[in-house]
């Protein structure tokens, strides 16, 4: 009895899949997506005729020695920090994940500790050490003057900025690490263990190669925010983009044009790491297909 009412079923659905499909239309998006346009583009005509945002000014600036010479430190400032956050982070990672009890409890004890306080706050304390610390070697462990260098000398502001930045980013560095390791899945430890390795050997030639390319976008969406902090660095007297900036308006007073200025230069060093991390994508994804990065996408 069930054969003959497939049949028709099946006859019935062929038709139905020849026959045209119209669109579902959606006038009003049409409509909405005119006037958002409209609007765009007035803004747009509007900021680039007022004549208070000083475009000439701005072409004046944008490649003049002061705020050149801020694109280098920020540009070095960043790199260095990153790469001390990074190695930091991987070590701080494996000791989080470490069955070593003692060495779990002072990874977490960092993290709460970079994580839970202002990165402004760790900058000035970085900054302002020599209160707390007159001089740095043996004094700090016995007091007095029992040696050491006096600390105003050692930590200028690029040093305090290592540390405060180098320091901070590691906790969430750390984070990513470990995000990485636990999305590894365990079978491949067990089959480095199989083939003989050690601990070591599993990590930097199993372990690691896998971990970088999943940790490689948040890898760099930290980078782009520790490109962008960099400019906290005007609060500690620094010579980065935002502080070079500061210098020259605090002298002709054009406030608005050396602020886009500075802007203009974040957007193209954050546009060179987005492009960056495409080309890094695309080598750590030799071997592996494509069908993951693009069903997350």
């Amino acid at each position: 009895m069930s054969a003959p009412t497939a049949a028709p079923a099946a006859a019935d659905l062929d038709q139905l899949a020849g026959l045209p499909t119209a669109p579902v239309r959606h006038p009003w998006q049409w409509v909405i997506t005119g006037v958002v346009a409209i609007l765009l583009t007035s803004l747009l005509v509007s900021v680039a005729l007022n004549e208070n945002m000083g475009w000439d000014i701005v072409g004046r600036y944008v490649f003049s020695d002061d705020v050149l010479r801020g694109v280098g430190w920020t540009i070095w400032l960043t790199l260095l920090c990153m790469a001390l956050a990074t190695v930091l982070g991987i070590v701080i990672a494996v000791m989080r994940t470490s069955r070593n009890r003692a060495l779990s409890a002072a990874a977490s004890l960092y993290l709460w500790f970079f994580r839970g306080t202002p990165l402004l706050v760790q900058l000035v304390f970085w900054f302002n050490l020599a209160l707390v610390f007159p001089r740095l070697g043996p004094a700090m462990f016995f007091g007095g003057t029992t040696g050491g260098i006096d600390t105003n000398l050692a930590i200028d502001w690029f040093i305090a900025a290592l540390l405060g930045f180098g320091l901070h980013e590691a906790a969430y560095m750390s984070e990513i690490v470990r995000g990485g390791f636990l999305a590894i899945d365990r079978g491949q430890t067990e089959a480095a263990e199989a083939l003989g390795m050690t601990g070591s050997q599993s990590l930097r030639r199993v372990l690691l190669p896998q971990v970088l390319r999943v940790i490689v976008p948040p890898s760099v969406n930290q980078f782009v925010n520790l490109l962008k902090a960099t400019s906290l660095v005007a609060f500690i007297a620094g010579q980065d983009l935002l502080s070079s900036v500061q210098h020259v308006y605090a002298a002709n007073f054009q406030v608005i044009p050396l602020l886009i200025v500075a802007s203009l230069w974040y957007l193209a060093l954050v546009s060179l790491a987005t492009f960056g991390q495409r080309l890094l994508e695309k080598r750590l994804d030799q071997g592996y297909g494509h069908t993951t990065r693009k069903g997350a996408a």
